[in-house]
C-alpha cells in the first residue's frame, strides 16, 4: 500500500479523533485542511486559542470538524491532548509547535500517559520514487542503541503497523553493513540472534532475516550475486537498522537523495503517535496522519 492509497484507506476509518498539541503551527494547520477535506478526521486542537482561531481563519478551515482547547503553555497543552487519547476522546496524538522531549514527557506520565509496558519506536514508510514498492524503516529517532531485547520490541511493534496496513506476513530485514556473522560487530550478532528468535516462534508474524547489508535487502541481483538465498533478501518490507545514527542516515538520504515521501509513527503507545519535525512539510504530516489513523486498528 503506498502513501496515496494510505489517503484513501484511513477516509475508511469512520469516527477518528487527532488530539494535536499546540497546534498553533502553519505546516500542522496545512495539514489539519488537507485531513479535514479529505474527511479523515474530527480534530481537537490544544495551544494559543487566539493564534490556532487566526491560522485556521486564513485557511478558511470548516469548524464543524475542528475543536478548539486553550492552554496556556506547551506543557499544558501536552498535558491536555495526551489525557484526551488516554481518556478516549481521541484515537491519534499529534504533535504541533512543541519539541519532541515535552510531549513525550507527557506521554510517558504515570498517571494520564500512553505507556503500555512496551517500547516506544519509529516506523517510516517511505514511497521512493524507482523502488518496486513502499518499504518501512525503522527505528530511525526513538531508540539511540537498543539491546536485544530492545530490538525484538521495535521489530514487533513494526510489524503491527505493517499489517495494519495490509502486509499479512512483513518481511524484516535486520541490516548490518556485511552480510556475515562478525564477533566484533555487535550488529551483526543482534541479526543473527533475532532470526533465530523468528524461526523459534519467540518473535511472531513475520519473517527476519540477517544480518543483511542494505543492498541484499533490497535487490535481488545483489542478493543473488552474493550467492544469498532467503525469503527476506531482496524483498524486504521492513529495514530494521541496528541504531539510531543508521537509521537517521538512512531515513534522511531518501528523503533529500532519492526525493521520497514518507508518513511515520511512534507505536508501542496506546495510541499510534504522530512526531513528525517542525520542519516537515504538511504533505509529509499528512501522509503520517494517516499511517497513525491506519495503525489504530478501528
Amino acid at each position: 500500500m503506498n502513501l496515496e492509497s494510505l489517503l484513501n484507506e484511513a477516509v475508511n476509518k469512520k469516527g477518528q479523533t487527532v488530539a494535536v498539541a499546540s497546534a498553533e503551527d502553519e505546516e500542522v494547520i496545512e495539514a489539519v485542511v488537507q485531513a479535514t477535506r479529505r474527511g479523515l478526521a474530527q480534530f481537537q486542537l490544544f495551544g494559543n486559542r487566539d493564534e490556532i482561531d487566526y491560522l485556521l481563519n486564513q485557511k478558511n478551515v470548516k469548524k464543524e470538524h475542528v475543536h478548539i482547547f486553550h492552554a496556556r503553555t506547551k506543557e499544558q497543552a501536552a498535558e491536555l491532548a495526551v489525557r484526551a487519547v488516554h481518556q478516549n476522546e481521541a484515537t491519534v496524538l499529534m504533535k504541533g509547535n512543541i519539541s519532541s522531549s515535552t510531549l513525550l514527557k507527557a506521554v510517558l506520565n504515570k498517571e494520564y500517559g500512553l505507556r503500555t509496558g512496551t517500547i516506544l519506536s519509529h516506523v517510516a514508510l517511505f514511497d521512493i520514487p524507482g523502488y518496486k514498492n513502499p518499504i518501512i524503516v525503522t527505528d530511525a529517532a526513538m531508540n539511540i542503541a537498543p539491546d536485544l531485547h530492545q530490538k525484538e520490541q521495535i521489530i514487533v511493534n513494526s510489524v503491527q503497523v505493517a499489517q495494519s496496513i495490509g502486509i499479512k506476513l512483513p518481511k524484516v530485514a535486520a541490516i548490518a553493513a556485511i552480510e556475515g556473522i562478525n564477533p566484533s560487530m555487535q550488529a551483526t550478532l543482534d541479526a543473527a540472534s533475532l532470526t533465530m528468535m523468528n524461526k523459534r516462534g519467540q518473535i511472531k508474524d513475520c519473517i527476519i532475516d540477517g544480518p543483511l547489508a542494505l543492498d541484499n535487502a533490497i535487490s535481488l541481483s545483489a542478493a543473488e550475486h552474493k550467492g544469498i538465498t532467503s525469503e527476506v533478501a531482496g524483498q524486504a518490507d521492513i529495514l530494521f537498522v541496528p541504531t539510531i545514527e543508521v537509521g537517521n542516515v538512512l531515513y534522511k538520504s531518501l528523503i533529500y537523495f532519492a526525493k521520497a515521501r514518507v508518513g511515520a509513527v511512534i507505536a508501542g503507545a496506546k495510541a499510534p503517535i504522530v512526531l513528525t519535525s517542525r520542519s516537515d512539510s504538511s504533505e509529509s504530516k499528512l501522509y503520517s496522519l494517516a499511517l497513525a489513523l491506519c495503525s489504530t486498528g478501528k
